[in-house]
This record gives structure tokens, sequence and C-alpha cells, in this order.
């Protein structure tokens, strides 16, 4: 093995976690949403240690890091959360250090989402797509230090199998059940289990979880036949979900009321200009500040309009757009060229002048540098548009 010539500023041992592989420091801190998905299962896997580093840029990776460490980590408290009142109390109300800087949610809304998480609620994040839904929930699970698991059921094609498990047969063992991982999740006590994309599972999902999710019943049945196992959900167990609610959410189903009321609702809201501006530089330090502004300049115009009575526009853009769109920023393309691969091809060009994607052009357009294109868009409605969400 080559010798590293770099030291890093921090190092983490990745261990598996449920069905998630979490990073700890050698102090005993979480880091586990620093670090991808993927480096933090092979590190897992391979049992090696991962090192922050440093690039000619200023910005930061992890990778595999060979070294050794002065301390061993010590996360034999990851699973310990407060019972006492009045530590329940401290913890939630003091809880607002451990939301990333990455999250923009208002104080409130955090501390609330906390106070769920450690009551065992069934927590139902909403709001728009790309607001952050997912990311508030793993920051919940991060700040919990409990015991994860993690299934998108957007994604699921056979709920029964992903839920409940399947029926094999084996030329030795003759025909055998084998539950699933989800079976084992709800029997781990003080769990947090993530049911990621839950407006777009089918149905049969839904049924399902129906006995799960009740406080009064709290069970999986394995089996509608007389006499199957019934798996009783474990003490502390928390289920925290994500969904898109609404008309322009095609691809998603009309959740069954009953479902919904066994979750407490979280809404995510919608970034202002000033919030969104902070999250952008705050993410790309190197990128012109001024560029960035711009940016934030967009989307907030697109998200007024689309929400107004006379919106030429189905919908605003989103902060994992604006995101994306900064990250092509930081890669050297201008705005321009940004806005063309990013945002364009989200809105119909059906209607020519007229369409929407014509309009969100004028948008943006405004905030490119060389002015050529000032005559594309209205100044008396760029200013009504400004004092609306001034």
């Amino acid at each position: 093995m080559s010798k590293q010539n770099q030291t890093p500023t921090d190092v983490v041992r990745c261990e598996w976690s449920g069905n998630r592989a979490n990073a700890w420091d050698t102090d005993g801190n979480k880091r586990t949403s620093e670090i991808t998905v993927g480096a933090r299962q092979k590190a897992a896997n391979g049992n090696y240690l991962l090192g922050k580093f440093t690039n000619k840029a200023g910005k930061t990776y992890w990778k595999r890091w060979d070294g050794e460490i002065s301390s061993t980590v010590d996360n034999s408290s990851s699973v310990e959360v407060p019972t006492d009142h009045e530590e329940v109390l401290n913890f939630i109300h003091s809880s607002y250090s451990l939301k990333p800087k990455l999250l923009m949610m208002s104080e409130l809304k955090w501390k609330y989402l906390v106070r769920s998480g450690v009551r065992g609620k069934n927590i139902m994040m909403t709001g728009p797509a790309g607001c952050g839904k997912t990311m508030a929930a793993k920051s919940l699970v991060n700040s919990l230090e409990r015991p994860d698991f993690y299934f998108n059921l957007g994604a699921t094609q056979d709920p029964r199998s992903t839920l409940i498990g399947n029926t094999h047969f084996d030329s030795k063992k003759g025909t055998f059940f084998s539950q699933s991982l989800f079976v084992e999740a709800i029997q781990t006590p003080n769990a947090v289990i993530l049911l990621d994309e839950l407006s777009r599972a089918h149905p049969d999902a839904w049924n399902i979880l129906m006995t799960v999710l009740d406080y009064g019943q709290r069970y999986l049945r394995l089996d509608e036949a007389n006499g199957s196992d019934t798996i009783k959900v474990a003490e502390g167990v928390t289920f925290v979900a994500t969904a898109n609610i609404g008309n322009e959410y095609t691809s998603t189903r009309v959740m069954d009321k009953a479902l919904m009321d066994r979750f407490t609702i979280v809404e995510m809201d919608v970034l202002n200009e000033e919030d969104e501006d902070t999250l952008l530089n705050y993410m790309f330090p190197s990128v012109d500040s001024t560029i960035l502004n711009n940016v934030a300049k967009i989307a907030t115009l697109t998200r007024t309009e689309s929400s107004s009575d006379t919106a030429r526009i189905t919908s605003g853009i989103s902060t994992r757009t604006t995101v994306e769109l900064c990250g092509l920023l930081y890669d050297g393309f201008s705005l321009e060229e940004a806005s063309e691969v990013s945002i364009y091809p989200q809105y119909d060009s059906t209607g020519g002048v007229d369409s929407e994607r014509t309009f969100v052009k004028q948008i943006v357009q405004k905030f490119c540098d060389d002015g050529s294109s000032d005559e594309l868009f209205n100044e008396e409605e760029m200013a009504e548009a400004e004092e609306s969400v001034s």
C-alpha cells in the first residue's frame, strides 16, 4: 500500500447500524451526513478508516485513510435516549444546535420534529419536491443516534416482499419463509425507520402498514392464514415517512385518509430568497456571491409566479435544482449554460412565445451578464414579482 502524503483533518470509522452504514469520528461524534452512502458502505464492509481532506480549490472530501488514530471510536451510547421528563425537555429545546447547516428549517419546526421523534410519534414530512424532506428525516435520524433503517417505498415493485418477506424452495430444506429486513427493523428497540416516498407506494404497502403504524395495534401479520406469526413492533420504534401531496405530482397516489391519520405531519417550507442565498453561499463559497444571489432571485421569482392567481408557470424551481445549477457554476459553466440544461427542460415549450419555458427563460436571461436580453421581460411585471416577495 502506498504511503499517503497528507494528514486528514478528521478520521471516522464506519459501522453498520440497521441497513445503514454510520460514520463516527475519534471523539464519538456521528458524522454520517457528511459522507456519501457509497463511501460509508465500502469502508464498513472493508473495515478501513475514512479521512477528511481538502483539495487545492478548498473543497473537502473523504477517502480511505490507512494511517493510525490516537483514540478509539466509542459509540456504545448511540441508542441511549433521554427518559426522564426534564432530560427530554432539555434535549428537545437545545436540539437546534444539532440541525445541520445544509438543512434550512425553522427552529420551531426542527424542535417539533425532534420532539415527535423522541416521543415515538409516527412522523410524515410533507412539502414540494426538492425542498429537503428526506434530508430533514435523515438529519433527525442522525440527531437521535438510534439504530436506523431506510426503505424507499416509491421504488418498491413488490410491497409484500419488501415489508414481509418471501417463500422460497430449496432442494435440501424444502419450502421455507425468509423474513424481510423490515421485519427485523420493527423488532429493533428504539429504531428509527425511514419510509421514503410513501405517497408513491403501491396501495398494498399501505394496507400492510396500517396495523404497524396504528398506536393501538403496532403489529405485523406475516400471513393472513390462521395461526400465522404476528410480529410486535418493539418499544421506542419511530416511523418517519416522506410524501409529496398535491395535484401537481402526477406519479403519486391519493393517500388513504386512515393512513394519513396515523402520522404527525411536519410540513417543510419553501425557502425564501434570503434562506436560499444563505444555503447556496454556504455550499459554494468559491462561486461569485452575486451570481449565487441571482440564482436565489430566479428561484424565488418562479415560486412566486407559480403560486399567484394568474400563474404563467405551474411550478417553481426547487432547491434541489438550484443546488444542481450552482454545482454547474462551480464547474465553470455560465449561468445561461447551467440554466439551459438544469432549468429549462423542466418547463413545457408548447405554445412558442407564450409557453412556460419562454417565460422562465425571460426571468433567467434578465440576470445574465451581457444584458442583451433585457427587452425579453416586462419591467413592470418584474417589479411586481419582486415586490410581492419582499
